[in-house]
């Protein structure tokens, strides 16, 4: 990896004079815009890679991208995975991401390696994949590159996403009870003031006193989480909402220390302190909301760790940590034992998959059935061969498809994020014409100008609109999840929503996929012999033959006309064609011949699954009418199409026209979705305004796909739109009512109309009606 960058100088405009040029820590007496040879040295870096936008964009701890002095020595290449392709994967937990601008700085720095092929960096997980072309090595050159920059690199597990308390959430805690303590007080104090009609100047001065005796050390300890994150964003030269709510408390503050030394009538500790709680409350609450939503991860990765029983070649077993097996060892699942790993049973399982599909009965996977980790042997003890270490199985997959959804910005949050940036400077300049208007046009005293100038700072609420659009979606796709569909793209809930017409696959999706075959009479010793030529083929026919026939013996020297059946000798199955037959309607007719005997024909039926005429009906009530697309034949087709319920259907349309008819559906101006398990599913689930795959579809399916339904069946997919509908109805509601309730709160502040304690009331009050509207959106 090229790691040499052009050390050219830069001079990043969002750096104080005073402040380190890339960390932000302050400049001791002598230093010159760096606080360290690291720091100059990734300056540097940063510069030479073209990326000094990083100083314009980042809102950063003071210090947090120090360089360490010297690098690590820890060998990562043991960590790295090699992909099918031979590409090498790398997952790393990353020290120093503090907010978007850092994430963005990793990924484009790797990105700049010549043969890095993907980056991508999660600032909630603090987690970092890397993948790229070339030798395992290559990783400890990745974590160098990182660690020029500031970044600490480490080896990632699954227990780094458990959903614990971290030092950020006790700060809060503490904060959220040290004002809700005082505020209580102060207003016990306040109250006091307010009814004193016949109170003494001295009383009501001891009055005053006392409130500030108990405000000031509240305003102090209560308001630092917002004090801190104002000074960082005034360092990065990006006013936030921390810097209004700070401005307001210490404004509010500084007018009561100043009517309590002159003995004004009226001081406003009980504002700023009840401002403090009811924000802290609101993002302890919010704080929490996304933290049950981001627990289905932890809860995911959970189900993995633990000890397994692997079995060595001698028969002997030993107890290993899950983590530590790889794909083609053989373990054994004792009864009522989780599946830690995904893998391939000797014998049939009875499994409970409810953990990660949802389903409520226990399921039989017969022999050789691919078995999802996670499940719960609910029968007899089994051996199975690991098909994926724990990094790679279907649990992690669903973890960070589930997060990425979580954390990616769809329409309505990008929305809300232009807007809250957009708050602060109008705001901040609302308030100094407010003062200036009050003080300089209507002669008011500096005091009544202030106070309204105040009011308008406390009054004004972006936290709604920055915290409560993010948290529909987090809280949806959450729901969603419990309900066995993951949600696999960020503005998959937004499209969802506005689908209104479905194009269904057949096989595997209103079918279960899975051909079975017809018994018809057929002669014992013809069965054996043509089950025993089908071992030979993966075909599905081939293997629904050889599943009516286990005690058929493979025969030998069996060869496969592609695309027709298979010969042995004289002997002949395949298509009725191949057989000297006339073609099948259907397609689901296998004919075995031997020589110049009479063929005998065996007939397969794909059974439809249970819920789909109901789930056809749901989708069609939900205005989506569904139409069925299919690459079997007319026969197969139409029969299936009339028992779902489905009035418009096409058979033999291959990948090509499934797309064709996609794209023909958007030219008409319809939002089609597609619903497709195969490979050939795929180009159409693509191109479909939003897709689905059921469970069980193919991998590169559920690729493609924006949604995979985890339980068997179709019923989660209408209870998925009806959730995604409610979310983006939800987010429309929390942008208009942060909109309408500005529009009125506003001018009423402009105007004289509130107290900084109703300002404070008030405007808490919008953040937390708007987060508790979003947690609705959990529900069906």
């Amino acid at each position: 990896m090229s790691l040499i960058g052009r050390a050219e100088p830069l001079v990043p405009s969002a750096v104080s004079a005073a402040a380190c040029a890339h960390c932000g820590a302050p400049l001791a007496a002598g230093q010159h815009r760096f606080c360290c040879t690291g720091c100059e040295g990734a300056h540097a870096l940063v510069a030479g890679l073209g990326l000094d936008a990083f100083y314009r964009r980042r809102e950063t701890e003071a210090g947090a991208l120090r360089p360490e002095e010297t690098a690590p020595g820890l060998d990562l290449a043991p960590f790295v995975t090699t992909d099918r392709d031979g590409t090498q994967r790398l997952e790393l937990l990353l020290s120093g991401l503090t907010c978007g601008a850092c994430v963005w700085l990793v990924e484009q720095a790797l990105a700049a390696e010549p043969d890095v092929l993907s980056a991508r960096a999660s600032l909630t997980a603090r987690q970092l994949t890397v993948t790229w072309r070339g030798e395992a090595a290559r990783a400890n050159d990745v974590v160098a590159l990182l660690a020029r920059l500031g970044f600490r690199a480490a080896p990632w597990s699954p227990a780094c996403l458990r959903a614990t308390e971290d030092a950020e959430g006790r700060e809060l805690t503490l904060a959220l009870g040290v004002a809700a303590f005082g505020s209580m007080n102060v207003m016990l104090v306040s109250v006091a003031v307010w009814v004193g009609w016949d109170m003494g100047p001295a009383l009501r001065h001891a009055l005053h006193w006392l409130a500030a005796m108990i405000g000031l050390p509240v305003v102090l300890i209560a308001g630092m989480p917002f004090y801190r994150s104002a000074w960082t964003a005034i360092r990065a030269g990006r006013p936030s909402m921390d810097l209004a709510v700070s401005l307001g408390v210490l404004a509010t503050t500084a007018m009561s220390l100043s009517e309590t030394l002159r003995n004004g009538p009226y001081t406003w500790f009980d504002g700023a302190t009840m401002l403090l709680a009811l924000l802290l409350a609101g993002r302890v609450f919010d704080r929490a909301a996304r933290r049950r939503a981001r627990q289905s991860v932890a809860e995911l990765l959970a189900l993995q760790e633990g000890v397994v029983s692997r079995l060595l070649p001698d028969g002997r077993m030993e107890a290993v940590p899950a983590e530590n097996i790889a794909a083609g060892d053989r373990v054994l699942v004792a009864a009522g034992e989780r599946l830690r790993l995904d893998g391939v049973a000797d014998a049939d399982a009875l499994l409970d998959a409810a953990a990660t599909t949802g389903e409520s009965v226990p399921r039989t996977f017969a022999a050789g059935d691919s078995l999802p980790a996670g499940a719960v042997n609910m029968g007899a003890a089994f051996a199975m061969m690991v098909t994926a270490a724990a990094k790679d199985g279907s649990l992690a997959a669903m973890a960070r498809l589930l997060e990425r959804a979580e954390q990616a910005k769809g329409r309505f949050v990008a929305i809300a994020d232009r807007a809250s940036r957009y708050y602060v400077p109008v705001v901040h300049a609302v308030a100094a014409l407010t003062f200036l208007g009050w003080w300089g046009l209507l002669d008011a005293p500096w005091q009544v100008a202030l106070v309204n100038a105040v009011c308008v700072l406390l009054i004004t609420c972006p936290c709604a609109l920055a915290l409560a659009v993010p948290a529909v979606q987090v809280v949806a796709v959450g729901a969603l999840f419990r309900r066995g569909v993951l949600v696999t793209s960020a503005t998959a809930l937004e499209r969802l929503a506005s689908a209104d017409h479905a194009v269904l696959d057949k096989t595997g999706t209103l079918t279960e996929g899975r051909p079975v075959l017809v018994p018809e009479g057929q002669d014992a010793g013809t069965l054996r012999r043509a089950a025993g030529m089908a071992r030979a083929s993966r075909h599905p026919l081939a293997q629904a033959l050889a599943r009516a026939c286990p005690d058929a013996a493979l025969a030998e020297g069996v060869r496969e006309v592609p695309g027709q059946g298979l010969l042995a000798g004289e002997a002949r199955l395949g298509s009725p064609a191949f057989c000297g037959l006339g073609p099948s309607a259907d397609g689901m007719t296998m004919v075995f011949r031997d020589g110049d005997g009479a063929p005998v024909a065996f007939r397969f039926a794909d059974r439809m699954r249970d819920d789909a005429p109901a789930a056809v009906a749901a989708l069609n009530g939900l205005g989506l009418p569904a139409e069925l697309l299919s690459g079997d034949g007319e026969g197969a087709v139409a029969s299936l199409a009339r028992r779902a319920g489905i009035p418009a259907w096409r058979s033999s349309a291959d990948p090509v026209a499934k797309q064709a008819r996609i794209e023909a559906l958007k030219a008409e101006g319809r939002h089609p979705l597609m619903v497709g398990d195969g490979i050939n599913d795929a180009a159409a689930l693509a191109a479909a305004h939003v897709s689905a795959s059921p469970a069980g579809a193919t991998d590169l399916a559920q690729t493609a796909a924006d949604l995979v339904l985890q339980r068997e069946g179709l019923a989660a997919l209408p209870a998925a739109i009806r959730v995604a509908r409610r979310a983006q109805a939800i987010a429309r509601q929390n942008i208009g009512l942060s909109l309408t309730y500005n529009v009125f709160a506003v001018p009423a502040a402009v105007g004289g109309l509130v107290t900084p304690l109703i300002a404070a009331l008030v405007m808490a009050a919008s953040s937390i009606v708007v987060v508790l509207n979003a947690l609705r959106a959990g529900k069906e």
